[in-house]
């Protein structure tokens, strides 16, 4: 049980570096953000083995689903950008604010 924490706080760790020293990448983000979210739901896993209760997984489920749904949209909308503008730094991005 033990270790199941100890590896979920490092791939949270892991993701929070990779969203925060890694911005000009949109992808790389994407993938830090799916990391994140892999770490709760192994959280949430380990917490359901432990107290034998299914609710933990079932939030593993809906958490999955989440992800999913958000990386399918990200990666759609990345596609349609790259199309128009012919590339995906984030400072290009940037400039859509205005």
């Amino acid at each position: 049980m033990f270790k199941l924490e100890i590896l979920s706080a490092s791939l949270f760790v892991i993701g929070i570096l990779g969203l925060f020293l890694v911005r000009r990448h949109i992808l790389i983000c994407l993938m830090s953000i799916e990391l994140m979210l892999l770490a709760s739901s192994i959280n949430f896993v380990a917490s359901s083995v432990y107290l034998d209760d299914y609710l933990g997984q079932l939030y593993c489920l809906m958490i999955m689903t989440v992800g999913a749904a958000e990386t399918a949209l990200g990666l759609a909308i990345l596609i349609v950008y790259y199309k128009l503008r012919g590339g995906i730094s984030a400072d290009s991005i940037h400039r859509l604010k205005s």
